[in-house]
């Protein structure tokens, strides 16, 4: 059975380490098995202390980011491509020091909407960071999961089939897909068919809705999405992610474009996420069995 999730942003805008000790207690309170963290600088934040109290609840912890433009390794810039390698092995081992399990998000570009396509170079350099960085993970214990998301976030992953070429072309056999519902809206002809296409390649899932608001206000059928999860025996980490201005800090709002507050009071909107979210899954069960009946 998957493990349920919440992001951290639902809480905090992770600003100090005190605020993200009390979205891990108020998670953990909530029901979740899992809290995700925005990239954690050591510098900055007393990783043993964090992963200590996560544990002390059991809570897993998943860290995502994205690559600012300085750091892409996705650029022809050699120096910018290095600069990025740094980054991302910082990243591994930073997941690897809070005891950790996952490094996801944009690791493969800059967070940004890029104002050109992808050049080749710029993708054989993206390819060979992913490769390098997947080894560091290896070793580290930590599992590299690439997220695929919507055209004004990256221009080089935007579908799932792109993603699984991409992974491909690494020659690892450990990177996998960490999808989307929210950019899969955007981005999938069909959902539920990127789902099974990817298949046992997804190592990560992010249930989001179509407006980053309460689950089932928008516009994402979740039903065909859980039908397809159930259908391909996912049973990794499913995590709830929803924004608001009410809580991000100025640079999220303006990476993810958090115009308006969906919502501005985060204790409801979890309990309503996690029951929906079971809700979803037991019906998606029920369905299942019904149609193997003879």
């Amino acid at each position: 059975m998957a493990r349920l999730g919440i992001h951290s942003f639902v809480w905090t805008d992770g600003g100090t380490e005190d605020s993200l000790i009390d979205a891990m207690e108020k998670s953990a309170a909530s029901g979740y098995r899992l809290i995700e963290l925005a990239y954690l600088k050591p510098e900055k934040f007393n990783l043993d202390r964090l992963g200590q109290r996560a544990k002390a609840l059991d809570l897993d912890i998943a860290v995502t980011m994205g690559l600012p433009p300085a750091a892409d390794v996705s650029s022809e810039d050699p120096d910018v491509v290095k600069r990025g390698k740094a980054v991302l092995a910082d990243a591994v081992r930073a997941v690897r020091d809070i005891g950790g399990s996952k490094l996801g998000g944009i690791l493969y570009s800059a967070h940004t909407k890029y104002a050109r396509t992808p050049s080749d170079r710029g993708r054989r350099n993206s390819v060979a960071a992913i490769a390098g960085t997947a080894e560091i993970a290896d070793k580290a214990g930590v599992d590299l999961v690439l997220e695929i998301v919507n055209r004004f976030e990256s221009n080089l992953l935007n579908t799932a089939a792109q993603g699984l070429a991409f992974i491909a072309e690494t020659g690892s056999d450990t990177v996998r897909l960490h999808l989307d519902t929210f950019h899969m809206n955007i981005e999938e002809a069909n959902p539920a068919a990127a789902i099974r296409l990817a298949g046992d390649k997804i190592g990560y899932f992010h249930i989001g809705e179509s407006n980053r608001g309460y689950l089932g206000d928008g516009v994402i059928d979740f039903d065909r999405i859980f039908d397809a999860l159930l259908d391909i025996g996912y049973r990794r980490d499913i995590t709830f992610e929803s924004f608001s201005g009410a809580v991000v800090d100025e640079a999220l709002t303006v990476a993810c474009a958090i115009w308006r507050d969906t919502w501005t009071d985060n204790g409801p909107l979890a309990a309503h996420a996690k029951q929906f979210i079971d809700q979803k899954m037991a019906e998606a069960r029920r369905r299942r069995e019904t149609n193997a009946r003879p």
